[in-house]
């Protein structure tokens, strides 16, 4: 138990401290601070949730008596909660169905899709509470982030520039802005809990199998949610800012998808490697082909691309 406690300690100690470097500015603080959530993650796996819930709240702490209140709750909703609960998620198993009555029975672990939707959950609650940050009416939020960018760009007093040119630049950004911030959420997040479960793995702490994330689907209500949200999007107002975000961090998820349904598709395909490496390479490039692959996870939702592909793959039955 106190190693237990040691263990959290330290994996809050060390979130706390990637968290606020963020303060100084630096570049490799940008790295730090989306990492932050990383300690936490592998506690949580790799010593149980509890070890999250524990070093998160110690962390908080500090941060509040040391930083201030805001900081303390950005790092409650951005880093402590999403590292507890998705380790505690993905430790969830119940015994498989029809599992025999032993003293190991086979178990069902918590589903890569569902953590999927709850990635999904936690980048549309951390962006819609940095917008909050700035304001309470989409009006407010709009006037805040463009006087932002306006400083960080300086476009207003760089010579050549039209100021009717650089308004437009500065209204398409702030357009596009939460969007963005929720598609850059949504990755971080996703790239540490699997950094968190590799970690754990590597050093056999992690209690679970790994999980074939070719497979991974997402649950059959995030496509009517998707389809709320997007109809949301032209209400107008803060709802419809808040549909924006859940739209990209819902689309994110289906473009996870879409990758998993190319890598099925593309077994026992020539230059697998090839065609593979050129579609991560063309959206990380181009960023508007994740909607392409977005539309592929959304098809195989429907259509059950990947299902067929596996019978297909699937070397014939010789009756006897």
């Amino acid at each position: 138990m106190m190693v237990q406690i040691l263990i959290a300690l330290a994996a809050g100690a060390a979130s706390a401290l990637m968290f606020v470097s963020i303060i100084s500015g630096a570049l490799i603080s940008l790295v730090l601070f989306y990492l932050a959530p990383l300690p936490l993650m592998v506690a949580a796996l790799g010593w149980g949730a509890g070890s999250a819930l524990i070093g998160g709240l110690a962390a908080s702490a500090v941060i509040g008596a040391m930083i201030g209140l805001p900081y303390m709750l950005a790092f409650i909703v951005t880093v402590a909660l999403p590292a507890w609960w998705l380790g505690h998620l993905a430790l969830l198993a119940k015994p498989a169905d029809g599992s025999p009555e032993a003293a190991q029975p086979i178990l069902e672990w918590y589903p890569p899709g569902r953590l999927l939707a709850w990635l999904a959950a936690f980048a549309s609650l951390t962006t819609i509470t940095a917008l909050l940050s700035l304001g309470y009416d989409a009006t407010s939020i709009t006037d805040v982030l463009k006087r932002g960018l306006t400083r960080m760009l300086g476009m207003r007093d760089s010579s050549g520039i039209d100021a009717a040119d650089a308004d437009k630049v500065i209204t398409m950004l702030v357009a596009i802005a939460p969007a963005a911030a929720t598609i850059v959420a949504m990755v971080t997040l996703t790239l540490n809990l699997w950094l968190a479960g590799k970690i754990t793995r590597t050093s056999g702490r992690l209690p679970r199998p790994w999980p074939a994330l070719a497979a991974v689907e997402l649950p059959p209500m995030t496509l009517a949610a998707l389809s709320l949200a997007i109809a949301l999007c032209f209400t107008g107002g803060l709802l419809a800012l808040f549909s924006q975000i859940i739209t990209a961090a819902l689309v994110m998820g289906y473009a996870f998808v879409g990758f998993a349904v190319l890598h099925t598709l593309t077994q026992a395909t020539a230059m697998r490697g090839l065609w593979l490496g050129s579609s991560y390479a063309v959206v990380m490039v181009f960023g508007w082909p994740l909607l392409v692959v977005a539309l592929i996870g959304i098809a195989d939702a429907i259509f059950g691309f990947r299902q067929r592909k596996i019978q297909q793959l699937k070397p014939p039955t010789i009756s006897s």
